[in-house]
């Protein structure tokens, strides 16, 4: 599995946001903003990139409430981002003199390594005043390296324990029935199992499906219910937008910890939407009551409706349950609430938001990773499959790239720090690349044009700088010489002879 890549904005946050994002979902009542905000900073929360214990001060937590608020219906978590500096990319420390001597030096000895690069550079600006000041190793390896100046090699030819401590946990505790304020604050979802009805696919074989049902807290409206064969990722991310498009944008969601859940596809998708999510704890189903309610009613009415249905197929499985949760579920009086879902959820009040695009939708449920660009042919590989990359990024050697394991269809290369995607990546075409037509490099992304194409120079036959410094330190100090010559190599090249030919008795 890759790592999981270092992204500290993105990490900081989705922090501030699940502070706030409290006060996005339930809005204090008028008046009570003000000790929602001082009880968010009287807590202590964990530091999102050392895992420390960390509270933040009044004026920040009201601060971050406010930005997000001004993002609207947009992007709350992005607006909550670290903004980046102007001049990041930039290195003010390099002059320009300073440049072309290292652009030239790396074109001559490309395979040395970026300390020997910054010593001879050193060296260099000792005999040439003009260069001015040298700055340190690790400003010109990160220089070289945004440059796209790499070193080059040289060419040659049962039950569980957590269970039983989650069950511990909630026993322990008082259990308290809950209910959000606003529509839209909360959402349900969960897959669940119907044993005694099965499906007949088309291959002749009877299989058992899976139901994913999604359920606002407030008004208990059945935003989407799915049967699907299979309970993972891509299942789940195709219901859930469905339940986004047809009813909107909700706050936050609560969810057990099964894999399709806490999926880093979904994890990141909801954090890009600007959701809070929430698990219940392992093994203790009773904290999504709602939702095993909604199963009793499922099994009790749907599925018992269907029990003498011959040959009964997914599709009309669907269509069944589309018609019973619209006409029936969602229109008939809750007997908990009063009133029918639908009634209560048109009424309000509401901290929903518009829907993105389906585009966007699908853009958004995908987990960003990095991984390393090979530069002998500028690709990387995602799940087995190699990618190409633009050439203008080659100078990268680490790449975010964003992705559903499920839709290799969709992969699109960003940037770590702003989350902005750049580029999109196409699957490697072998057999295209086979017809020899290659295009010409361009800049990379980050050189300026004066720097794009520098003038080529001729390679000087002399001595590198720092080794010529060497000799003359060494010849200064009056040592006498390190070694001794084996013998007179002149004498041997002059006469054409050895020594071993010289004892050698001429022939009779």
């Amino acid at each position: 599995m890759a790592s999981t890549p270092d992204r500290g904005h993105e990490r900081w946050a989705n922090l501030r946001h699940s502070i706030v994002g409290a006060l996005l979902a339930a809005p204090p009542r008028r008046g009570g903003l003000q000790g929602a905000i001082e009880a968010l900073a009287a807590r202590t929360w964990q530091h999102p990139i050392t895992g420390a214990p960390v509270s933040f001060a009044y004026s920040t937590v009201e601060r971050w409430l406010y930005v997000a608020r001004r993002a609207g219906n947009g992007d709350p978590v992005g607006a909550l981002r670290r903004r980046v500096r102007s001049d990041a990319g930039t290195r003010r420390a390099v002059s320009a003199a300073l440049v072309a001597a290292l652009v030239v030096q790396h074109r001559e000895h490309p395979s040395w390594s970026y300390q020997l690069h910054a010593d001879n550079l050193v060296a260099l600006a000792e005999l040439d005043a003009a260069l001015g000041s040298v700055p340190s190793y690790s400003t010109v390896r990160r220089f070289m390296k945004e440059r796209g100046l790499f070193r080059q090699k040289k060419r040659r030819n049962a039950g569980r324990a957590s269970d039983e401590r989650s069950r511990d946990r909630f026993e322990s505790r008082e259990t308290r029935s809950y209910e959000s304020e606003y529509v839209h604050g909360l959402w349900h979802l969960d897959f669940h199992t119907a044993h005694h009805v099965r499906v007949l696919l088309a291959s002749g074989t009877w299989v058992a499906p899976k139901i994913l049902g999604i359920l606002d807290d407030r008004s208990r409206l059945c935003c989407h219910a799915q049967w699907y064969l299979d309970e993972n990722t891509e299942n789940l991310i195709h219901a859930l937008c469905q339940a986004i498009q047809k009813r909107g944008l909700f706050r936050a969601l609560l969810s057990d910890n099964g894999g399709p859940m806490i999926a880093a596809e979904t994890r990141e998708g909801l954090a890009r939407l600007g959701v809070t999510q929430d698990t219940t704890l392992p093994a203790c189903p009773e904290q999504n009551g709602k939702q095993e309610s909604f199963w009793g009613s499922v099994e009790g009415r749907l599925l018992a409706m269907l029990e003498n249905v011959p040959d009964l197929t997914l599709d009309a499985l669907n269509h069944a349950t589309q018609a019973w949760v619209e006409v029936e579920y969602n229109r008939a009086v809750h007997s908990e609430i009063g009133e029918p879902p639908a009634e209560r959820f048109l009424r309000g009040p509401s901290v929903g938001r518009d829907s993105p695009g389906a585009e966007e939708l699908r853009l958004a449920f995908r987990v960003e990773q990095t991984r390393t660009q090979r530069r002998s042919d500028g690709t990387v590989s995602i799940e087995g499959v190699r990618f190409e990359v633009p050439s203008r990024y080659r100078h990268l050697e680490r790449l975010s790239v964003r992705y559903a394991s499920w839709d290799l269809g969709r992969v699109h290369l960003c940037d770590a720090r702003s989350g902005t995607l750049l580029a999109p990546l196409y699957p490697l075409d072998r057999a295209k690349n086979a017809d020899g037509l290659r295009r010409v490099l361009g800049p990379v992304a980050s050189v300026p044009a004066d720097e794009a194409a520098p003038l080529k120079s001729p390679k000087r036959a002399e001595m590198a700088p720092l080794l010529r410094q060497l000799i003359e330190a060494y010849d200064r100090s009056g040592l006498p010489p390190a070694y001794l010559p084996q013998h007179d190599e002149s004498r041997a090249v002059d006469d054409g002879t050895n020594a071993t030919d010289a004892t050698k008795p001429e022939d009779d």
